[in-house]
C-alpha cells in the first residue's frame, strides 16, 4: 500500500479514516486505517463497493471483516506488513503535524497583520463617501479572513489531536500484533519476522546465529491434572525466565502452546548450548504456586531444548525443522536435556567442524 496524495489530500482522507474507524466495532489498529484510508481516498473500488455491502448487512465492521476485506481487496495481512502500514501512518502523520504547524504560524502571523491594517484602517476618513465604502469593504473582506483563519486553526488542532491518538493507536497495535500477551515474548509473527530479518543480515563472518527450540515436558498431564490456570502460570513462568536471561538482539518467543524459542543472531554454537543449559537448569529449579500467592509451591518442572546452527544458504523452515528435530531427541532421550543438532556429513576428503566441549 502506497500513499501518493498530497499532504492536504493526505491531512483531509487521514480526518476521515480516523473518524470512520471510530464508528466501528473493529479496533484502532494498521489494517483497519488501510481499509478505511482508502475508501475515503477512492482508490479501490472493489474494496468500496465491498465495504459498502458489508456496511449496509452490518452496520459495522467487526474484526473478522476488517481482517477479511484487508487480504481480499489490499494485501495479505502478516507482520511485515503491519509495520509497513505502521510505517506509512508514522511518516503521513509527520508530514500532515508538520504541514499543520506551518499552516497555523502562517494563519496565526496573517491575522495578526491583517488586525494591525484593521485598526488603522478604522480611523475616521475625511475624504468622499466612495473611499469610506471601499475602507468598509476592506473591514469586512478582514473580518471574515480572520474568522476563516480562525475556523482553519480549529480543525488543525483536531486534525493534530486525531493524528497524535492514531500514532498512539498504531504503536500499540504493532507491538499488540507481534507480542503473545500471555508471556509478554515475541508471539509466532513475531518470530517469524525476527529470525527472517536474522537470516538474511547474518554473513559467513559472523558467528552464528543459533536457534533453541524449547518445549515444556509433560505439559499435558501437567494441563490436565493441576488445571488450565496452573498451566498459564507455568507459562508465564516461562517466559519471565527468557525475558530475563535472553537480551540485547537476541529474541525470545512463544512459538505456540507450550513450545518456545530463542534466536541468537550472533552466538556461535557452544554459546548457544551454554544459554540453553542455563535456561533448562533455572525452569527445573523454579518453583510454581498452584494457587495466588498462599498455594503450596510446584516443582518438578523441565523443559527439553533442541540446539541448531545455522548452515549457509538454509531456508528459515529447514533451520527451525533441523532445531525441532533436535528438539525431538531431547524428549525420546529422556527429556529435560538439551541436545545439538547434527551437522551433514561433510563430502568425502573434508574434515567437519569440531563440535564445542
Amino acid at each position: 500500500m502506497r500513499y501518493r496524495h498530497t499532504t492536504a489530500a493526505s491531512a483531509e482522507y487521514l480526518r476521515l479514516a480516523v473518524k470512520r474507524m471510530t464508528q466501528q466495532a473493529a479496533g484502532l489498529h494498521p489494517v483497519s486505517y488501510a481499509i478505511w484510508y482508502e475508501y475515503v481516498a477512492g482508490n479501490n473500488s472493489a474494496l468500496n463497493a465491498d465495504l459498502d455491502a458489508r456496511l449496509k448487512e452490518l452496520g459495522r465492521l467487526d474484526e473478522q471483516t476488517t481482517y477479511a476485506l484487508y487480504s481480499r481487496h489490499i494485501s495479505e495481512f502478516d507482520a511485515a506488513t503491519a509495520l509497513r502500514i505502521g510505517d506509512s501512518v508514522d511518516n503521513l502523520v509527520d508530514q500532515v503535524s508538520e504541514s499543520a504547524a506551518l499552516a497555523g504560524h502562517e494563519a496565526s502571523r496573517f491575522g495578526s497583520t491583517l488586525e494591525r491594517w484593521s485598526d488603522t484602517l478604522s480611523e475616521p476618513v475625511s475624504t468622499g463617501g466612495e473611499v469610506a465604502s471601499g475602507v468598509a469593504d476592506i473591514l469586512r473582506g478582514t473580518r471574515n479572513m480572520q474568522n476563516a483563519i480562525s475556523t482553519l486553526q480549529t480543525r488543525l488542532e483536531e486534525s493534530r489531536r486525531e493524528t497524535q491518538q492514531l500514532r498512539q493507536e498504531v504503536a500499540r497495535a504493532r507491538e499488540e500484533a507481534l507480542i503473545d500477551g500471555l508471556t509478554g515474548l515475541s508471539n509466532r509473527k513475531g518470530f517469524d519476522l525476527a529470525l527472517t530479518t536474522c537470516l538474511e543480515q547474518a554473513t559467513p563472518e559472523m558467528p552464528g546465529p543459533c536457534l533453541l527450540m524449547i518445549d515444556l515436558d509433560n505439559f499435558k498431564r501437567l494441563n490436565d491434572g493441576l488445571g488450565h490456570v496452573f498451566g498459564d502460570r507455568v507459562l508465564s513462568s516461562v517466559g519471565q525466565i527468557l525475558r530475563a536471561n535472553v537480551k540485547g538482539k537476541d529474541t525470545a518467543a512463544r512459538y505456540g502452546g507450550e513450545e518456545f524459542a530463542v534466536i541468537l543472531p550472533q552466538t556461535p554454537r557452544g554459546g548457544a548450548i551454554g544459554l540453553a543449559e542455563a535456561l533448562r537448569a533455572l525452569v527445573a529449579a523454579s518453583r510454581i504456586r498452584r494457587v495466588g500467592d498462599e498455594g503450596p509451591l510446584i516443582g518438578n518442572i523441565t523443559v527439553s531444548i533442541g540446539v541448531a546452527d545455522y548452515l549457509a544458504g538454509e531456508s528459515p523452515t529447514d533451520f527451525v525443522n533441523r532445531a525441532d528435530r533436535a528438539l525431538y531427541l531431547a524428549k525420546t532421550q529422556g527429556r529435560n536435556r538439551v541436545i545439538l543438532a547434527p551437522r551433514p556429513q561433510p563430502a568425502a576428503g573434508k574434515q567437519a567442524d569440531p563440535l564445542p566441549r
